[in-house]
Parts: structure tokens; C-alpha cells; sequence
């Protein structure tokens, strides 16, 4: 096994997407590169650790399903085997758990609960993946509220000895449940044909590709308007002009997208990760 399947292996936008997260919101809480760097850098190892823990079981369980959705993936391709993948998700776990524990036990706490989730997300008899709401509960539970409420938590325990975090945090939580909530619907659009053969009730399967688009698409534009509307309100221009840039585009990224294309669909939910890592990036302005 060398660095790019195990890259690949970790899912790399996941992987991004968690270290853009924890960077901001530790910014946003009031941290330092310079002077909280440790603090900074010991919840990463954990998160990540909680990260290729959680997406590396996925695989191991959907090694036949990603034979047919996704055949580029390492274990689905013959280039990562099952018994060294299981061993990266061990470790990988362990190294969650006893980073946050050397921090601090309220990251101890989140990084379990996150686990236990992902774990019920993937693994029989629960998989809360193979039904449609359950899955996109579990996914917005983890990516919008736990990370976003609960890493700010972490880190004003840890700066401020307290656990109020600041007023920011909750349109920034707001918009990305809403992202979240989009991202587990808009998953599944390129995998229709694995998820119809071993039954799972996606929601473009059970509705159609266009509702899961526009549904999703409904739910990211209000979170975008709700929060051009807090930036407005609290004279924060610069956040505000970033958002509605970045909505107007959102748009122009949505009318490129062709159902019937599987390519484009792939392309689509690809780039849709962007606008996760840009309006993470974007609520920065507040600090200037």
C-alpha cells in the first residue's frame, strides 16, 4: 500500500472538509496559530482520526456496492486489501480516542458520540444508511450540529474555561445542516445503480433525481438567505457579499448539472464540496 491509495482510501474531500472546519471554527472562537497551536493541532489528529475511522468502515462493509458505484475506490479495486483496511480503521480509532483524551474530556465526549454514530450509519444490523432520512439525520446530526456547536464547545472550554461559544457559530451551524442535509441526498445521485441492486431506499430512488436535486438545492439556498440576511443585520459586509457571491454561483453550478449523465452528475456533487470548504472559509470575514 503506498500514500495515494491510502489518500484515497481517507476520502480526500472529507478529509479537507473536516480540517477546513475545525481551522474556522477554532479562528472563530478566538484561537491563535501561534499561541494555541498544540490545542489546535491535537483536536485535528483526533477529528481526522474520527474521520478515516468512520469513512474507511464504510468501505470495508460496501466493499460489493462500491464494486458497482464507485470501482475506483481502493478496496473496490484490488489495490487495498480487507484485512489492512481493518486495521487502518482500528488504528485509526484508537488514535481518535486517545488524542481527546489527552486533550480534553469534552472531546473525548464528542469524538465517541460522532464514532457511535458513524458506526450505526454503516454497520448492520442498524446501517442507517441504506434508508434515506435516517441516513440524512445522521450525517447533519454529525456534520451540522456535533462539529459545528460542538468543536466551538471544545475550543471555549479550552480558551475561554467556558463553553460559551460565539454568535457566528449558529448561522454558520444553520447553513452547514442545510449543506449536510443537500450532501446526503446529492451522495446518492451517481450511485443509483448499486443502491437499486441491493435495495436501499435513497431518496433519489425512492422519489426521483430531480426532486433529490431541487429539494436539496431549496434547502442550501434558504440557509444562504438566512444567513445574507444575520450578515446584513449585523453589519458584517464583507460575509455578506461573500455569501451572496457565492449563492449566485451555486446557481450557475446548479443549471450545469444533466441527470441523465452520470459524469456530470459526479462532476456536480464533486464541486459542490467547494462551496462547503468557500462559505466555511467565507464567515472568516467577521474577524476583519
Amino acid at each position: 500500500m503506498n500514500l495515494h491509495t491510502l489518500w484515497k482510501f481517507s476520502r480526500p474531500h472529507t478529509i479537507i472538509g473536516s480540517v477546513v472546519s475545525i481551522v474556522v471554527l477554532f479562528l472563530l472562537q478566538g484561537g491563535y496559530l501561534s499561541d494555541d497551536f498544540y490545542m489546535l493541532a491535537i483536536t485535528l489528529i483526533s477529528a481526522l482520526g474520527c474521520n478515516m475511522c468512520i469513512t474507511g468502515l464504510n468501505q470495508v462493509v460496501d466493499v460489493e456496492l462500491d464494486k458497482i458505484n464507485k470501482p475506483e475506490l481502493p478496496i473496490a479495486s484490488g489495490k487495498l486489501d480487507i484485512a489492512t483496511a481493518k486495521k487502518i480503521v482500528i488504528v485509526s480509532g484508537i488514535i481518535a480516542i486517545v488524542a481527546a483524551a489527552v486533550l480534553h474530556w469534552f472531546l473525548l465526549l464528542l469524538i465517541a458520540v460522532i464514532l457511535i454514530l458513524g458506526i450505526a450509519y454503516s454497520v448492520p444490523p442498524i446501517q442507517l444508511k441504506q434508508h434515506h432520512l435516517p441516513a440524512a439525520l445522521a450525517i447533519t446530526i454529525v456534520r451540522g450540529v456535533l462539529v459545528n456547536i460542538g468543536m466551538a464547545m471544545h475550543f471555549a472550554g479550552m480558551l475561554q474555561g467556558n463553553f460559551e461559544i460565539q454568535p457566528v457559530i449558529y448561522p454558520l451551524t444553520i447553513f452547514i445542516s442545510a449543506f449536510s442535509l443537500a450532501i446526503a441526498w446529492y451522495k446518492d445521485l451517481p450511485d443509483r445503480a448499486g443502491d437499486a441492486h441491493f435495495g436501499y431506499k435513497t431518496f433519489p430512488l425512492l422519489y426521483s433525481p430531480k426532486t433529490a436535486l431541487y429539494t436539496g438545492a431549496s434547502f442550501v439556498m434558504a440557509a444562504y438567505a438566512w444567513c445574507i440576511y444575520w450578515s446584513y443585520e449585523k453589519m458584517e459586509g464583507l460575509l455578506m457579499y461573500s455569501l451572496i457571491i457565492l449563492s449566485s454561483l451555486f446557481l450557475l453550478h446548479l443549471r450545469t448539472v444533466r441527470l441523465e449523465e452520470h459524469k456530470s452528475i459526479r462532476r456536480f456533487y464533486k464541486l459542490f464540496w467547494v462551496f462547503f470548504f468557500a462559505t466555511y472559509l467565507s464567515f472568516l470575514w467577521v474577524l476583519y
